[in-house]
């Protein structure tokens, strides 16, 4: 989901569920940290919990010039109170929209600087395999997986996929709100589908992030676009963040619901062996978006099911602050949804695996091999 103040069809989203907003600011904090269960803190300790879609603000510009993260900005102490392990950290590239071709190239150019300075500047690093997910939980310290929402900075380039992996990319969502300019990969749900679902340029891209060992993210295709990667991929897919399009809240308006997975689709990407994450949307409580979860669960098992947030740990001005999604939540984002899971009668075994594992199972198969 993009973050730019500046687009217009983020802000009629936004005010769209003004209504779910309003409740989120009233909810009761439902996991103080000083209540927590010894049980929960176990869980949390063993998991190499996962966010699956959280965001970083990048304020880019058109053309060459730089940008960089505000001063003191917290990434590593948000991460640590969260009790996610790891974050896929993204960017849209197309939040300042643009119709020149070369621009998005440079978006994304801006994006891997900028993090490359946020990274450092938190004494932090990118995982490039499940080894390094591994050896961060253990020594107890953060690290991202490096991402981008929207791949329009391809241009048709099809070997820019490898420069991308070669930046530290593991982690490829194709599609966000508008096309490539010069070779768009696929019909995305927020515009009237025009493309017969995925492209064949698509298709490659699909084909080489499977190649290099990159993880390839479906959220924000159309139905048709999901069903027609799944026939091309030869690795698992993930839809990062969406919810159940069935059996949601009554009065959805219709940007929402186009924005929600239907259940046959989730359920023929849990088949393919892919991963369906839960997002907070349309949730005003951590109640709400652990029946959610549980949702999920039903639809399409256990072991397809993660945590995409869609959420900034870096207090953007345009998405929900993780740790405090829900106002009164001082616990921690991962700590707090471990907890009411577990008074929700999910097992240990089962929030291990929804909140990071499942994940890592397609990331380690993906990744395995590669340098």
């Amino acid at each position: 989901m993009g973050l730019d103040r500046w687009n217009p069809s983020r802000r009629q989203f936004l005010t769209a569920v003004a209504g779910v907003g309003g409740a989120i600011l009233l909810a009761p904090d439902r996991l103080r940290s000083a209540d927590v269960d010894p049980r929960v803190e176990e869980i949390v300790s063993k998991t190499i919990a996962i966010d699956m879609h959280n965001h970083v603000q990048v304020r880019f510009v058109n053309g060459s010039a730089d940008v960089r993260p505000a001063p003191g900005t917290g990434l590593i102490g948000e991460m640590k109170r969260s009790r996610f392990s790891a974050i896929c950290q993204t960017w849209p590239v197309d939040s300042l929209v643009s119709k020149k071709p070369g621009d998005y190239y440079q978006h994304f150019l801006q994006g891997l600087a900028f993090e490359d300075r946020l990274l450092a500047s938190n004494g932090m690093r990118r995982a490039l395999n499940m080894k390094d997910l591994e050896t961060a939980h253990t020594q107890r310290r953060p690290i991202i997986i490096q991402s981008t929402e929207g791949a329009q900075f391809l241009e048709g380039r099809l070997e820019r996929v490898e420069e991308a992996y070669k930046r530290g990319l593991r982690h490829l969502q194709l599609l966000h709100e508008r096309d490539d300019l010069v070779a768009p990969l696929g019909d995305v749900y927020t515009a009237a589908p025009h493309l017969g679902g995925l492209t064949a340029f698509g298709a490659q891209v699909i084909k080489e992030c499977n190649r290099l060992g990159m993880v390839v993210d479906l959220a924000h295709g159309t139905d048709e676009t999901v069903r027609a990667a799944l026939k091309v991929a030869t690795e698992p897919l993930i839809v990062s963040h969406t919810g159940l399009s069935e059996g949601g809240p009554g009065t959805v308006s219709a940007d929402m619901q186009r924005r929600l997975i239907d259940k046959d689709v989730a359920r023929a990407v849990a088949a393919a062996g892919g991963v369906v994450g839960v997002w907070w949307r349309l949730s005003a409580t951590t109640g709400e978006y652990v029946a959610s979860i549980r949702s999920m669960v039903d639809a399409v098992g256990v072991d397809h099911v993660g945590i995409g947030t869609d959420s900034d740990l870096t207090a953007s001005y345009a998405l929900p602050y993780t740790n405090q999604i829900w106002p009164g939540e001082n616990g921690g984002f991962f700590r707090a949804v471990a907890g009411e899971m577990l008074n929700r009668g999910f097992a240990p075994a089962e929030i291990g695996k929804i909140g990071g594992g499942n994940f890592c199972r397609i990331f380690a198969k993906v990744t395995a091999g590669h340098a």
